[in-house]
C-alpha cells in the first residue's frame, strides 16, 4: 500500500460531508463534481455502537474485513441498515460541490444543498454548467453552475433511494438513466418534468446505471440481484442478463474502446470482464481489493486499463491483459473510498520532468475529503 505517487495531490476537507461520487466536467480542465451526504448518508446521528452489534454481513457490504478493521462508519451503517425506515427519517441533508483546481490545490467553486443524500451526480453532454444528482428522498435534481440559486427542476418519481444517475454521452440525445432501491430504471429527457419510461425486471436494489459509449440507447445496470443486466430503450426491454457474481453487485462500468466489453465490481472483492457476445465466463477476473467495490471506472485513454475503489479504503489501478494485472494501489483515506473519476480532458505535461504525460483521477470517501492525483502508474509516454 502506498500514497499516491506522480504528481502532487490535490486534497480538500470538507467537514460533515462524506463523500458519494465524483465526476470531472467533460468542458472545463480540472473541474470536479462531488456528491455528499451528511452522517455517511445513513442517518442523522451516528451512534455509539458496539462491536457485537454489528451484523455478520450486511447488503453491499462485504463480511471479510476482520472486526479490528471495523470503521465507525461501517459499524453504524452495519446496525442502521437493517431498518431502513430508521435511516430514512434520520438521514441529514446532501451538498453538490463543485471544485475548481489552481496551484495551491483545490478551491470550492460552488455549493448546493439539498434536504438528503446526494449519491451520484452525472454532467450534462451539451451545456458546460448543467448537472444532475440523485438522492435518498427518491428525487433527480438537475442543477446550473452559473447560478447559485436551487435546483432548476427536480423529479420525484421514485419511490426509494436513487443511487445511480448517468447523461447519455450520445450528442444528438438528451437523455438520463437513473437507477433506485424501488429496483427500477427510468429514462428522463432533463427538459421534460416527467419520466419517458420505466424499465422493471430487477429483483433487488440497483446500485449502478452506465449508458454505452458506443451504442445509442443502450445501458447497462448493475444490482444488488447479482445480475448485471443491457438495456435497449427503443424495446423498454432488456436485452442480455449476465448472472455476473454470486454476490450484490456495486458497480459497472463500459469500456471506451470496445463496445462489447463491460466490467462489474461486487461484493465478494472481485472485478469481472464480460463480453456480450459470449457471457457465460467472464474473460477477466481482477482480485486483490479485501472488501466490497464501490465504483468501478474504465480509463479513456487505455484499452485495457480501469480503476477501481473500495470500502477497504483503497484504490487500485489494473490493466488486465498483463500477468501481474495490479498495476498500483493508493491508500490515502481513513473512511470507504465510494466516488471515483479519471479526467476525459488530454493528458497533461508533467512540469519539469521528461517523464511524460500524467492522468488525472480523482476520488472521494466517507473520511469528508476529496483528492485529485495523477498516478505514476497511468504516466502515458512524452
Amino acid at each position: 500500500m502506498s500514497a499516491a505517487r506522480g504528481g502532487a495531490v490535490r486534497s480538500l476537507r470538507v467537514p460533515g460531508r462524506h463523500g458519494y461520487a465524483a465526476e470531472f466536467s467533460p468542458y472545463l480542465p480540472g473541474r470536479l463534481a462531488c456528491a455528499t451526504a451528511q452522517h455517511y448518508g445513513i442517518a442523522g446521528c451516528v451512534p455509539a455502537v458496539r462491536l457485537e452489534d454489528a451484523p455478520e454481513q450486511t447488503p453491499g457490504v462485504s463480511p471479510r474485513v476482520p472486526t479490528r478493521n471495523r470503521s465507525r462508519a461501517f459499524l453504524a451503517f452495519s446496525c442502521l441498515r437493517r431498518n431502513t425506515n430508521i435511516c430514512r427519517q434520520l438521514r441529514g441533508c446532501g451538498t453538490l460541490l463543485i471544485l475548481d483546481q489552481n496551484e495551491s490545490g483545490l478551491r470550492l467553486f460552488r455549493s448546493f444543498d439539498w434536504n438528503d443524500g446526494l449519491f451520484d451526480v452525472t454532467w450534462s453532454e451539451n451545456n458546460e454548467h448543467i448537472l444532475v444528482t440523485c438522492s435518498g428522498d427518491g428525487s433527480l435534481q438537475l442543477w446550473d453552475t452559473a447560478r447559485a440559486a436551487g435546483p432548476l427542476q427536480v423529479y420525484k418519481e421514485h419511490t426509494q433511494e436513487v443511487y445511480s444517475v448517468d447523461w447519455s454521452q450520445t450528442r444528438c440525445e438528451q437523455l438520463v438513466v437513473s437507477g433506485s432501491w424501488d429496483q427500477t430504471i427510468k429514462l428522463w429527457d432533463p427538459t421534460v418534468g416527467k419520466s419517458l419510461c420505466t424499465f422493471r425486471g430487477h429483483e433487488s436494489v440497483i446500485y449502478s446505471t452506465i449508458w454505452s459509449p458506443h451504442i445509442p440507447g443502450c445501458f447497462a445496470s448493475a444490482s444488488g440481484d447479482q445480475t448485471l443486466r443491457i438495456w435497449d430503450v427503443k424495446t423498454t426491454g432488456v436485452r442480455t442478463v449476465v448472472p455476473a457474481h454470486q454476490a450484490e453487485i456495486l458497480s459497472c462500468d463500459w469500456c471506451k474502446y470496445n463496445e462489447n466489453l463491460l466490467v462489474t465490481g461486487a461484493v465478494d472483492c472481485s472485478l469481472r470482464g464480460w463480453d456480450l457476445r459470449n457471457v457465460r465466463q467472464p474473460v477477466f477476473e481482477l482480485l486483490g481489493h479485501t472488501y466490497a467495490i464501490r465504483r468501478v471506472k474504465f480509463s479513456p485513454f487505455h484499452a485495457s486499463v480501469l480503476a477501481s475503489c473500495s470500502y477497504d479504503f483503497t484504490v487500485r489501478f489494473w490493466n488486465f491483459s498483463k500477468p501481474d494485472p495490479l498495476l498500483e494501489t493508493v491508500e490515502h483515506h481513513t473512511e470507504f473510498t465510494c466516488g471515483l473519476d479519471l479526467s476525459l480532458q488530454s493528458p497533461t505535461q508533467v512540469p519539469n520532468f521528461l517523464i511524460g504525460f500524467f492522468i488525472q483521477v480523482a476520488d472521494c470517501a466517507w473520511d469528508e475529503t476529496i483528492k485529485i492525483y495523477d498516478p505514476i502508474c497511468l504516466t502515458m509516454p512524452a
